[in-house]
C-alpha cells in the first residue's frame, strides 16, 4: 500500500463533501475525542452541541483538532486532520444571523443530531438547555490517501 499526501484543495473538497468526524480538545488529563456531526463552509467547521464536558473543554482552551476519514474498498482510505481554534456562536443578537447560517448548512447534512423539543426561534415557557452552535477555524490542514 502507497500513501500521498492529499493537497489543501483536495482536503477542502473532502472536507464539503463529508459530514462526519472526530473533534479532539484538551481534557483535564487525557485528550478528550467525541464523534460529531459537522458542516464545512469558508475554512470553518461548524457544529452544534447541547452543553456538557466538550463545550466545557473547548471553552478553557479554544485549541482543537478534527479527524475525518473514508474508509473504501480494497484497503483504500482517505484521512483528513484540521487544527484551529474554538468559536462559540453566542445566542446574542449580534451573533444571531451567524447562528441561523450555521443552522441551516447543519440542517443539510442527513443524520445531524437535533434535539426533538428544540426549536430554533420560537418561543417557549419551558425551561430547556440551550443548543450552541460553533465553529471550528481551519489553521493547520493535512491529509493523506491510498493510492
Amino acid at each position: 500500500m502507497q500513501l500521498r499526501e492529499m493537497t489543501d484543495n483536495a482536503c477542502i473538497e473532502f472536507l464539503a463533501n463529508h459530514m462526519f468526524g472526530h473533534l479532539g480538545c484538551s481534557g483535564e488529563q487525557y485528550p478528550y475525542i467525541v464523534p460529531i456531526h459537522y458542516a464545512y463552509e469558508g475554512r470553518r467547521l461548524f457544529m452544534f452541541s447541547m452543553p456538557g464536558l466538550k463545550i466545557d473543554r473547548l471553552r478553557a482552551n479554544p485549541l482543537a483538532s478534527f479527524h475525518a476519514e473514508e474508509l473504501g474498498q480494497d484497503r483504500k482510505w482517505k484521512s483528513v486532520l484540521v487544527h484551529g481554534r474554538f468559536e462559540e456562536l453566542t445566542d446574542t443578537p449580534a451573533r444571531r444571523d451567524e447562528r441561523i447560517h450555521a443552522w441551516s448548512l447543519l440542517e443539510k447534512r442527513a443524520f445531524w443530531w437535533e434535539p426533538g423539543s428544540f426549536n430554533f426561534g420560537a418561543d417557549t415557557n419551558e425551561p430547556l438547555d440551550a443548543p450552541i452552535f460553533f465553529s471550528l477555524s481551519i489553521e493547520v490542514l493535512s491529509g493523506r490517501e491510498t493510492i
